[in-house]
């Protein structure tokens, strides 16, 4: 029902910025929030940032300070600031949907690589 799709990942230095877009299609008007997780190599999945359709954030204490969610107008996409960025930060990153519905919708992936 809901198509997600992330872009904006790649390779930056320590320090640098980056900002990931989600676009969501389909069955938009059943989005009741979108979240941006992340997966390092042998490591669990993680949620880093979620926004909720008031406009409500909520960000892992890991990144709080550093990274920014928000959302478009429409509230069919998300987007993650990504400043100071550490070595730490290098994962997949995701685009989650939730629909009120109660389905659960995730994007396929982009990469981030920080290099020290």
């Amino acid at each position: 029902q809901v198509h997600v799709v992330e872009s904006g990942g790649g390779l930056v230095q320590a320090g640098g910025s980056l900002r990931l877009s989600c676009a969501a299609s389909g069955s938009t008007s059943s989005i009741s929030s979108m979240s941006w997780y992340r997966q390092a190599p042998g490591k669990q999945r993680e949620l880093v940032a979620t926004i909720n359709r008031i406009g409500s954030t909520n960000y892992a204490d890991s990144v709080r300070g550093r990274f920014t969610i928000s959302r478009d107008n429409a509230k069919t996409a998300v987007y993650l600031v990504m400043n100071s960025l550490k070595p730490e930060d290098t994962a997949v990153y995701y685009c989650n949907v939730v629909s009120w519905a109660g389905p659960l919708y995730w994007g396929q992936g982009t990469q981030v690589t920080v290099s020290s």
